[in-house]
Formats: C-alpha cells, sequence, structure tokens
C-alpha cells in the first residue's frame, strides 16, 4: 500500500501537535515535583523570607537603616503578604512601594526604581543629606 499525500501530512502534522504538547506541559509537570521537595533557609532579604525578620541593620553615612518584614502592608490584609516591609531611618518610617519590576521607589525620589529594600533606603539617606524624616504617618484615617 502506497502513502498518500493527505496520509502523510496527517501523520506530520500529529507528531508535531504531541511534540508541542509535551513541550507545554513540561514545564507544569516538572513544577510540581519541585514544590514538594524541601528548600534550603532563604538569606536575609530574599523574597518569601519569614514574617517579622530583620533583612537590614547598619548605619550609612551616620544614619541608622534599620529593615524588617511585617508581613501586612500598612497594617491592612491578612498578614500573609510575604513583601510588606517597615524600613526605617534613625527610627522614623521611610515608607517604600514595591515596582511591578520587583524593585522599590521610596517617598523621597518616585523617579528611580531600586532593586532592593537597603538600596532605596541608602539613596533616600543620599537625597536628604542633613534633612531628617518626618516623624508623623504620612496619611491619616
Amino acid at each position: 500500500m502506497r502513502a498518500t499525500r493527505r496520509a502523510l501530512l496527517r501523520a506530520l502534522f500529529l507528531t508535531a501537535l504531541a511534540g508541542g504538547t509535551a513541550a507545554a506541559l513540561t514545564p507544569v509537570l516538572t513544577a510540581d515535583r519541585n514544590a514538594r521537595r524541601p528548600r534550603a533557609p532563604r538569606a536575609p532579604g530574599a523574597p518569601g523570607a519569614l514574617r517579622g525578620e530583620v533583612l537590614f541593620d547598619e548605619t550609612y553615612r551616620g544614619r541608622r537603616l534599620r529593615g524588617r518584614r511585617t508581613g501586612s502592608p500598612a497594617g491592612h490584609g491578612t498578614g500573609n503578604e510575604p513583601d510588606a516591609l517597615r524600613v526605617t531611618v534613625d527610627g522614623r518610617p521611610l515608607h517604600l512601594m514595591r515596582r511591578a519590576d520587583g524593585g522599590y521607589l521610596t517617598v523621597v525620589d518616585h523617579y528611580v526604581s531600586y532593586p532592593t529594600p537597603l538600596a532605596a533606603a541608602r539613596a533616600a539617606v543620599d537625597e536628604l543629606g542633613a534633612a531628617h524624616l518626618s516623624a508623623s504617618p504620612t496619611h491619616r484615617a
């Protein structure tokens, strides 16, 4: 029996379809296995770090910078948000905003994105110079 053009094209199409489906499902199937593996402890400041964990506590240009995970942005939510932070400069709150690309903006400088909360706090100190952050909250209910 001789193979027709139609049968050859059908076999080629089904082979390509099976290969494409396998390529699309491979990440989904392997992700489930990776999720069950025990994970190594995360470094301080890494995404998904534990609530209440100290991210940094250092002196930079004579200012004390501290960062800690709070687990709830500005006191809202369920407390399960892993990226909620409390960053202070000399004990006064420095409000950070998380960008979609994973960087951070500060209320001191909305025009530059910083890769980490510590980098944002250092940049705020550089920008503030001798000035101090306000000790009162910026929003009132």
